[in-house]
């Protein structure tokens, strides 16, 4: 998305909200929020107001900036990059409208320009929003100095997109910078869209309708199942991850889709095995890695969660959501995988 010259990538909607300042970072059309649930849970709803993994981006030749940024419920982290390269981390408190000023880091004029390109140009400021809260932008204000969007090359070419529960928006991680997606996606050299939902990855109708009718990738990944236990019977679960493939399919034909089941966690090593969320967690992992061995489709692939998740100490104590570290070596080991399954050459583990 484009808005004053600036790009607001991971963006669908930028939302004006009567009486408040400022437009809020949606990640989903409202359409798409408002209809998120199942029975008497509709936590995805305030969730997916969560602004996690959008960024600002702009090349400008000032040298410095001011940005006017807010949050809107809780206080979060506001991370700059100047390129592929941290130039700063702030926190904003809720309810205040926070200016932050930006100065342009005087050592890239001292290097060799070529070690500074990869794979963000150091032309491209980019203003990446953490998981904590939902995001308001104000203002820029570059004193006189001409704005514009990225171009192409400034960019990864690599687009991916990745749906998944809250280990993919990145829940009990500090830093969302740590996170196994951003982690995965520096690695691969790839521009990553969050579309992780904590607590409500249903495979929801209008959240399938608009990944696979309103979203634009090279490669989606499908972190599935986990959310789900205990909720839906294992048909229920069925056909729901055989509608989102199949509709994936068709409206992105011959393009990588990669189905994860549920990472390690828990319920896996729970005493009791007849439990409801320790028998759907054996069947739904089940049931992902049969739908792919029984399709087809030649670019349909399985990952099975225990190859990413591979230390049950990566796992903070509510036994679910990994630590930063566990993030971080299992963005690590997704690289690796997702890198021998679209043939790149190198990726840097």
């Amino acid at each position: 998305m484009i808005y004053q010259n600036l790009e607001f990538h991971n963006v669908a909607e930028l939302q004006s909200v009567q009486n408040t300042a400022g437009l809020r970072l949606q990640r989903f059309p409202e359409s798409v929020r408002y209809s998120l649930g199942h029975g008497d849970h509709e936590r995805g709803r305030f969730y997916a107001e969560r602004s996690v993994g959008c960024e600002i981006r702009f090349v400008t030749d000032a040298p410095f900036f001011r940005i006017t940024l807010s949050t809107v419920d809780n206080e979060g982290m506001v991370f700059i990059y100047k390129g592929s390269f941290l130039h700063a981390g702030y926190r904003l408190q809720p309810g205040l409208t926070t200016t932050l000023h930006v100065e342009t880091p005087p050592k890239f004029d001292l290097v060799q320009p070529e070690v500074l390109e990869a794979p963000f140009s150091p032309r491209v400021w980019r203003i990446l929003f953490g998981h904590e809260a939902c995001f308001a932008f104000h203002h820029l204000e570059t004193f006189g100095h001409a704005v514009r969007p990225p171009q192409a090359g400034e960019t990864p070419a690599l687009r991916w997109l990745a749906y998944g529960s809250s280990i993919t928006f990145g829940g009990n991680a500090l830093l969302y910078t740590n996170t196994y997606i951003q982690q995965a996606a520096k690695r691969l050299g790839a521009d990553v869209s969050c579309k992780g939902m904590p607590g409500s990855c249903f495979c929801d109708p209008l959240m399938v309708r608009y990944i696979t009718e309103e979203t634009d990738w090279d490669f989606i990944t499908l972190e599935l199942g986990v959310n789900m236990r205990g909720r839906f019977n294992l048909t229920e679960f069925e056909e729901r991850v055989r509608g989102l493939i199949r509709d994936v399919r068709a409206h992105h034909p011959g393009k990588p889709m990669v189905a994860i089941n549920i990472y390690p966690n828990g319920a896996v090593f729970q005493k009791d095995q007849d439990d409801r969320i320790a028998r759907d967690n054996l069947d739904f992992n089940r049931i992902v890695r049969q739908i792919v061995s029984e399709s087809d489709d030649p670019q349909l692939y399985f990952i099975d969660g225990s190859e990413i998740l591979t230390d049950f100490s990566g796992l903070t104590t509510d036994l679910l959501h990994p630590s930063d570290d566990g993030h971080i070596r299992m963005g690590e080991n997704l690289a690796r995988r997702l890198g021998e399954i679209l043939k790149l050459s190198s990726v840097d583990s």
